[in-house]
């Protein structure tokens, strides 16, 4: 992503709390039952979308576990999975920035592994160092994320899309919205774009998309 490299140093106020406070609105509206399969255009600019790929076939949903960590070999990312609330002011509440190693889940919304949207959220960098997401931006279509549930289970993901989407023009729709119905689906999001200096956070948000394309049993054998 642009100027992604000279994020460190700053404190983020965390552009993406504000937006997933936008899907969170519509959510409960069915937002997550659309069919939102045409690709985006305009100012959500593809970054990780090449053509010559070929995704696996969907898994179908499981039943419902918490996640405990996420697992994106490709990025270098291992972390632990937290659930969190709304704050306050109605928007989903992160883990703070003494945690800033830690993924946020939103637990009033989907598990990870059954049917519908489920929403990770972290930060991108602290005032000192890099943070979870700081690599987020370079996901590319068939990377795989694994994520540990409370069950023993592992679900794993693949990532179809990758989109960077400004505060100005952002949808929540197509962010939350399931691309295909009835598949078991992941958004990963972070911030992105360029650092505003005056506001104090970024212009946009870097979004992940992933859909289930394997389930691993608490005895190990793949289904």
């Amino acid at each position: 992503m642009s100027d992604r490299s000279h994020g460190v140093g700053r404190l983020v106020t965390g552009v993406v709390w504000a937006v997933v406070l936008l899907g969170l609105w519509l959510w409960g509206r069915g937002i997550t039952d659309l069919n939102l399969s045409a690709p985006t255009t305009g100012d959500a600019a593809a970054v990780g979308r090449p053509f010559a790929i070929q995704l696996p076939a969907p898994h179908v949903p499981v039943g419902a576990a918490k996640p405990r960590s996420v697992d994106i070999a490709a990025l270098r990312i291992q972390a632990p999975v937290v659930a969190r609330g709304l704050d306050g002011g109605g928007a989903v509440d992160p883990p703070p920035y003494e945690q800033a190693g830690v993924v946020g889940w939103y637990g009033g919304g989907a598990r990870p592994g059954e049917r519908g949207t489920a929403v990770f959220v972290g930060h991108v960098d602290t005032e000192k160092r890099p943070a979870v997401f700081y690599r987020l931006s370079q996901a590319r279509s068939g990377d795989t994320v694994r994520v540990v549930r409370d069950d023993g289970s592992v679900v794993r993901f693949t990532v179809d899309d990758v989109q960077v989407f400004s505060r100005r023009t952002f949808d929540a729709h197509k962010v939350y919205g399931q691309h295909r119905e009835g598949r078991a689906e992941l958004r990963l999001i972070t911030c992105g774009g360029t650092f505003d200096k005056t506001s104090r956070t970024y212009t946009a948000n870097v979004v992940v998309s992933a859909y289930l394309t394997g389930v691993d049993e608490p005895s190990g054998k793949p289904s």
